[in-house]
């Protein structure tokens, strides 16, 4: 799976940023417990939102429940390293994303599930990034969770072309993928999990 998200992704990981990653992991790790959560309550509001596509809805049900468990498994980690839960705002890479999503209905559910990939695939290739220098346990932890955002990534996009059309879609990935690469290389003031270089 990792050679179709570096094709997909226009960038990859800066080195700065895993240096950065490296030296805070406490706040690297709260705001990884948060991206899982908001992970989930997208997949959930998805369901809210287009309650008629049933293998949306039977997808995003899966794809809670998981991004829950992983949050889950963050507050173990969590607790065991010491890390104390507290407020932490979110990055700009997320917001800035969801402005590329059009606002009317069906490309607006489309746009949406682009997006989604490929907030599932820069978080895989991070995992990618981060897995060589981390100790063991956060290693191995980091190397499964890989291995589901790749799913997740493959998911969001099926669903995408399935809903949408091909030509069009292709078109939305093109203008995403300038815009997330954008945000992964540029200056960035706030470290998180898919901040960019540490200005």
């Amino acid at each position: 799976m990792l050679p179709e998200i570096h094709a997909f992704l226009g960038c990859r990981t800066p080195a700065a940023w895993v240096e950065a990653a490296l030296a805070d992991q406490p706040t690297m790790l709260i705001d990884h417990k948060n991206c899982e959560f908001k992970a989930a309550s997208t997949a959930l509001s998805l369901i809210a939102k287009y309650c008629t596509h049933v293998d949306l809805i039977n997808m995003m049900s899966r794809l809670a429940r998981e991004e829950l468990v992983h949050h889950e498994q963050v507050m173990r980690l969590m607790k065991k390293r010491k890390v104390a839960l507290q407020p932490l705002s979110a990055g700009r890479y997320a917001s800035a994303l969801r402005k590329q999503v059009r606002s009317h209905e069906p490309v607006k559910l489309v746009d949406t599930l682009v997006v989604g990939a490929f907030i599932e695939a820069r978080s895989c290739e991070r995992f990618e990034a981060l897995v060589p220098h981390l100790d063991e346990e956060l290693g191995k932890f980091y190397f499964g969770l890989l291995q589901s955002e790749a799913r997740h990534f493959q998911g969001y996009l099926k669903l995408a072309y399935q809903y949408g059309d091909a030509a069009d879609i292709d078109k939305v990935i093109e203008r995403v993928r300038v815009a997330e690469a954008e945000l992964i290389e540029s200056p960035d003031v706030e470290f998180r999990f898919h901040s960019g270089v540490p200005a």
